[in-house]
């Protein structure tokens, strides 16, 4: 099934975490979007594990990156 309006199609959480870290790093992600994964000790691996199990943080997350996504190609 194709998804050609979808943004998220196909990009996995961990590289949307991933491209969130490096475009605006762990202290203002913090402040973007307030969970402790992003605050305290903040790491890939843990903030992935906190996300599969929280759906509205995943749903912030999400939201932001495709923010992000569509303010770049503007």
């Amino acid at each position: 099934m194709s998804q050609p309006k979808n943004p998220l199609h196909g990009v996995t959480l961990e590289q949307i975490v991933t491209a969130l870290v490096d475009h605006f790093g762990w202290p203002a992600l913090a402040q973007q979007i307030d969970i402790n994964c992003f605050k305290i000790d903040p790491s890939v691996k843990s903030s992935l594990k906190f996300l599969r199990k929280t759906p509205w943080a995943r749903q912030k997350v999400e939201e932001l990156y495709v923010a992000k996504k569509l303010y770049q190609q503007s």
